[in-house]
């Protein structure tokens, strides 16, 4: 299967909006990373079928109490549901898109 088909069928599977919080600390080469490579991959399977927020956690520490962090950058699938976890820089497409339910045919 090539790239395309697998961005065709990747695309099928959205059936409505997705609700995104990507957790970040300031500018750090890891969390520039997640930002890049999440925005990426929106761009890519979710084009215009998505809504991002990037919390930077030193900006807004009450935010990332209330969200229980374990670790960063952390992904946060709000919607739809189930609500799902991912940590790291987001480089790794196929756990990303597995953990956002996104799964190829």
């Amino acid at each position: 299967m090539n790239e395309q088909q697998q961005v065709n069928e990747f695309e099928a599977d959205v059936d409505e909006g997705y609700v995104l919080r990507l957790l970040v600390t300031g500018a750090t080469p890891n969390s520039s990373r997640a930002i890049a490579n999440l925005k990426d991959i929106c761009e890519t399977y979710l084009k215009g079928k998505y809504e991002l927020e990037i919390v930077d956690v030193y900006q807004q520490p009450a935010l990332a109490e209330t969200e229980q962090i374990v670790a960063l950058p952390l992904l946060i699938k709000k919607s739809p549901y189930p609500q799902k976890r991912l940590i790291g820089d987001m480089s790794d497409i196929e756990k990303v898109l597995r953990g956002l339910n996104l799964s190829a045919k």
